[in-house]
């Protein structure tokens, strides 16, 4: 494929998430067209409002958007952040029933006024809801995917550079599994530049990272999320901007690697549920790389992973 011209984003959910998802793509120039759908009508043309007044800013994109499901009508990427918001204390599974109940009658709506979509699921649970929207569409498992852990994996990596005194795009980690509770690094992959994380030497005097150290990095990272809705009622523009990264390597064909969530097809024996790995996103979607390597304690904790997930997802069918 390639990169498509006079694009279009239409981003389903006019709250804290979604409208950061619409102002990151348009500052980034993410697409041509950016088009933001809600049913509240008057928030979501308020927020249209907002984000056209600063359009002298923002280059080329152009913004629309209303309370209309036809404001998708040809849509190259939806990107989905309807749903009940994630409360203090409560974990994203705990989300699923409301969302769930959301996600299905809105996905027919939206295939129907943009069938030749791609669409990413960024209302939580992700990883359910993608499984969950796959099945509601018949659409294959590349253009039915969730944000997974690609803002996860930017938050280890925020952390691990700042420790070892280099730039985030110098780390090289990912954060697989599912996009909650039982995430985890692939720790035997992870590198500073080609080095090692275990053997890596600060340039500050700094010691080493030990085994010990890089378990806390990984709880500090599964919980940010907790820690940012603790403080201020939602994560939304870190999501908004990981969010535009991914309509970007979709809409210009780019075949990057990301650790999205798709529905895996007989990964490592495990299928039928859509579960973070390194996937390369491109203008047909997303295709995990199977040959992603595990050593076998992260094998079972990625199952782990996927019999949580098969659990919650089973009980919303």
């Amino acid at each position: 494929m390639s990169a498509i011209e006079n694009s279009k984003l239409t981003v389903v959910g006019a709250g804290a998430v979604g409208s950061s998802v619409a102002y990151a793509a348009l500052i980034r120039e993410s697409a041509r067209h950016v088009a933001l759908y809600d049913i509240a009508a008057e928030k979501t043309e308020a927020e249209v409002l907002d984000l056209a007044h600063g359009s002298q800013f923002t280059g080329s994109s152009d913004v629309t958007g209303g309370a209309d499901i036809s404001v998708a009508a040809g849509s190259h990427v939806v990107v989905i952040t309807a749903g009940a918001k994630q409360k203090p204390g409560q974990t994203r599974t705990e989300l699923a029933g409301v969302n769930a109940g959301i996600l299905k009658s809105m996905m027919p709506q939206l295939l129907e006024v943009a069938p030749d979509a791609t669409f990413v699921i960024v209302t939580n649970p992700c990883d359910v809801l993608t499984v969950l929207a796959q099945e509601v569409t018949g659409l294959p498992s590349q253009r039915v995917f969730a944000s997974g852990t690609v803002l996860d994996t930017s938050r280890l990596r925020w952390k691990i550079a700042q420790r070892a005194g280099v730039s985030i795009s110098s780390v090289h980690a990912y954060i697989v599994g599912e996009h909650g509770d039982t995430e985890f690094p692939l720790w035997s992959h992870a590198t500073i530049g080609s080095v090692p994380i275990l053997d890596w030497e600060p340039l500050d005097g700094q010691p080493k990272f030990t085994a010990a150290e890089l378990d806390q990095i990984a709880v500090d990272v599964r919980d940010a999320a907790y820690k940012v809705i603790q403080g201020k009622g939602a994560t939304n523009y870190a999501i908004g901007l990981s969010s535009a990264r991914i309509v970007e390597a979709i809409l210009n064909d780019e075949h990057s690697v990301m650790p999205v969530s798709t529905v895996l097809n007989d990964f490592h024996g495990i299928s039928g549920v859509a579960l973070s790995l390194p996937s390369i996103v491109s203008g047909a979607g997303a295709e995990p790389i199977h040959q992603t390597a595990f050593d076998d304690r992260e094998l079972e904790l990625f199952r782990h992973s996927a019999d949580a997930l098969r659990d919650v997802a089973d009980s919303l069918r």
